[in-house]
């Protein structure tokens, strides 16, 4: 393993001064090298930022965000943004109309219709996967956060609300709310509300549109599902290969029916080791590369580059599984407390929760990885969100860690010791850091304590924590909207994407998420959050590592690009892009 003076000083010896010009390479084409890599392309399953950048891409929305904005939004399959004003939402605000725009070719030749737009959004919310991202639209238009209950069975009813919920009228599609829902026009901005055509759908094993065959598609198990390696949408470039852990190939669809993309082709490509995507960016091999904050500083020296500072309505956190899945597990050794593992619920004795948040040491991480670049938030609900507060925090003290690891099973941790592993996603510096901070302060405490730390790639990660394979998993969280509902309820309700992974379950916490996105009176909301964000401390569900301040770079030849503060580093909308001399 890694010691933390080690990848110190691997950060250390790569700073320096460098000036690199060149011609343009690949003037017709856009390359970017990063270290995320696509979990899958089915709309209904994809909910995290790499797999939903290729998505962004490929197919087209109702309405997305206007620029920078996150309150702002401009047409794009619908002919205008509904409002108050111009009649497509109603008074009460529990009925929203979109007229669909006409003549729209899909990559495959079909042209777009309102019942598209109807399947799309019927198809997404009955598959509805375990730690997918059909939650919101559920809650939205059905009042429910998913399909099924907190015991997994089916909710009775759920698919015909499904089905009532969105109609065709014409040309127009109705979406029909059981309570306003303030959020909704940032839900139908993102990539699981993408449009496709049901036909190709059907044709391709997804769910044929009928009541009685709707439960035979719920909740398909990961990697199972029918759109995985598939896309067919409307949007500016559509799939021209993927060749999976080595490069994703995007070509312009010259029949898109917006203004034509400068750029004709757009590839990205996984290159999990920095020292090789800084080179291929200072040679211009790339036109952008991921830039994890322990080299940001040097980056800014280079010439050459253009830098964008982009605060993030995101945050990465620690998360401690509670009930770990102990099937062929390696990340908890003999799955006992016997000096060679853990119990797979070894982390829901809370006093090893909080041995493990004062053995994180924010200010060093803070200085020495995150370069005082990004910040380490005190919970979920971060600055930059409503309600935000700072709430207290267990500060670095190896002998208050020490203190409660005795307590913890009893005496038995310390006794006996132990033995697990903390894992991260391949190339992401920042997790890593905190990984081997964890590791060897906790380690400091006891020699009967081990802890590994491992790395997986992206795609293989996000699978492995939804089977429960790890007692503590890092990582991150991007706003779907900017609300703090989106943050709190993922975090902390017990069926939340990352509550229900960690096994977490506080019925106070349950009734404040539902409470919360209940009301609209802003005192009442401000009350709720604030004790839920208190809950975080005090129940020791998580540690918070870092709210990113991203910093990207692109070569000055690049133009067009437009931060946004909920596009983190995998988002890339190519549509925008062109590739210019420097004037």
């Amino acid at each position: 393993m890694k010691k933390m003076s080690t990848i110190l000083l691997c950060f250390a010896l790569i700073l320096g001064t460098t000036s690199v010009f060149a011609e343009i390479k690949n003037p017709d084409t856009f390359i970017k090298a990063t270290y995320g890599t696509e979990r899958t392309l089915d709309p209904s399953v994809a909910y995290d930022t790499t797999s939903s950048q290729r998505l962004h891409n490929i197919y087209d929305n109702l309405i997305r965000f206007d620029g920078e904005s996150t309150e702002k939004f401009v047409p794009q399959l619908a002919v205008e943004v509904p409002s108050v004003e111009n009649g497509g939402i109603s008074a009460d605000g529990m009925t929203y109309t979109f007229k669909i725009r006409e003549g729209v070719k899909f990559h495959g030749g079909e042209t777009l219709t309102a019942e598209d737009v109807e399947y799309s959004f019927e198809r997404n919310m009955v598959v509805d996967p375990d730690g997918g991202p059909m939650w919101m639209m559920l809650e939205a238009l059905t009042g429910e956060g998913s399909t099924r209950d907190a015991d997994g069975k089916l909710i009775p009813g759920i698919f015909e609300k499904i089905m009532n919920a969105v109609e065709v009228d014409g040309n127009t599609v109705v979406l029909h709310l059981p309570m306003p829902y303030p959020p909704l026009m940032g839900i139908l901005s993102q990539s699981w509300a993408a449009i496709f055509p049901k036909s190709w759908a059907i044709a391709n094993g997804c769910w044929d549109g009928t009541l009685e065959n709707a439960e035979k598609v719920n909740n398909p198990a990961p990697g199972h599902e029918p759109l995985i390696e598939k896309v067919n949408g409307t949007g500016p470039y559509k799939l021209k290969s993927w060749e999976q852990s080595k490069e994703f190939v995007f070509e312009r669809f010259e029949e898109y029916w917006g203004e034509k993309p400068a750029l004709k082709y757009a590839i990205v490509k996984y290159v999990p080791e920095w020292s090789t995507r800084k080179l291929m960016l200072l040679n211009g091999d790339v036109d952008t590369a991921s830039v994890d904050d322990p080299y940001v500083p040097e980056m800014l020296e280079v010439e050459g580059l253009k830098s964008y500072k982009v605060p993030q309505l995101s945050v990465s956190a620690a998360m401690f599984c509670q009930k770990v899945n102990p099937d062929q597990n390696t990340s908890i050794g003999s799955g006992k407390l016997d000096g060679q593992g853990i119990p797979p619920d070894f982390f829901s004795d809370i006093n090893v929760r909080k041995a493990f948040m004062h053995a994180f040491d924010r200010g060093l991480y803070e200085s020495d990885v995150l370069q005082n670049i990004s910040t380490v938030p005190t919970n979920p609900n971060i600055p930059g969100l409503p309600y935000a507060i700072d709430v207290p925090v267990y500060e670095f003290d190896l002998e208050k860690a020490a203190e409660y690891m005795k307590k913890a099973w009893n005496g038995e941790a310390w006794e006996k010791g132990f033995k697990m592993t903390i894992t991260y996603n391949t190339g992401n510096a920042r997790r890593e850091g905190a990984a081997i901070m964890l590791a060897e302060n906790i380690m400091s405490l006891n020699p009967k304590f081990q802890v590994e730390v491992a790395n997986v790639e992206w795609k293989d990660y996000l699978v492995k924590y939804r089977n429960f394979q790890y007692p503590i998993y890092i990582i991150g969280w991007g706003a779907d909207y900017p609300d703090p509902h989106n943050f709190l309820y993922t975090f902390m309700k017990s069926t939340g994407v990352y509550g229900r992974y960690m096994a977490y379950k506080n019925p106070e916490v349950d009734e404040l998420c539902d409470k919360g996105i209940a009301t609209s009176v802003p005192e009442e909301r401000a009350k709720i959050y604030a004790r839920l964000q208190n809950l975080w401390y005090e129940d020791a569900v998580g540690l918070c590592i870092y709210q990113e301040n991203l910093y990207r770079f692109y070569k000055d030849w690049v133009q067009g690009f437009v931060p946004h503060p909920m596009d983190g580093d995998a988002a890339e909308w190519f549509y925008r892009l062109s590739k210019e001399e420097k004037k």
